[in-house]
């Protein structure tokens, strides 16, 4: 975490969702996955709308996380719902990542149905580095426009990916 993302205010996402119509479909471990996302993001995270803050805002902040044309709609608003930012995130970068993890996600739930406990590691691992690469992806994306740190980037990655889940 950055020293700006830590000072003054109370920079940190209080409530996030995600846009049921985005949503196409899902599965019990798509589902799973999503659930620890939110739980995890909203025990622990950093997220500094730089925008908003300029404006005055101190957070905790509400997030809403949409695709819309193609690209990442973010919605940030303060506690009492008042809109505070709309951040819209071009996703063609994302695309090939997007598509690494939800592979190596089918692999590794394939896995830790019928694997050995050593090949289910070799998995995760792989898993691990898609999942991290994208965070630093999306990090240098988001540079700019809201500080945050490693952990929260790869908890909205994997929302990320909620959204771009088809049938």
């Amino acid at each position: 975490m950055t020293d700006s993302v830590s000072s003054s205010g109370d920079h940190r996402i209080a409530h996030i969702e995600l846009d049921e119509e985005t949503i196409i479909w899902r599965n019990a471990d798509i589902e799973q996955e999503r659930r620890i996302a939110i739980f995890d993001l909203i025990e622990e995270n950093c997220f500094k709308p730089l925008r908003a803050v300029e404006r005055g805002a101190n957070g905790p902040y509400r997030l809403t996380l949409a695709v819309r044309d193609g690209r990442l709609l973010m919605t940030i608003a303060d506690e009492s719902e008042q809109l505070l930012e709309e951040l819209l995130l071009g996703l063609a970068r994302f695309r090939r990542p997007i598509r690494e993890y939800f592979a190596i996600c089918d692999s590794y739930y394939q896995a830790i149905r019928k694997a050995t406990p050593m090949e289910i590691e070799t998995i995760d691992m792989a898993r691990r580095g898609v999942h991290n690469r994208a965070a630093e992806l999306l990090m240098e994306r988001l540079e700019g426009k809201i500080e945050t740190d490693f952990a929260t980037a790869r908890r909205l990655f994997t929302l990320i990916c909620v959204l771009h889940i088809k049938g």
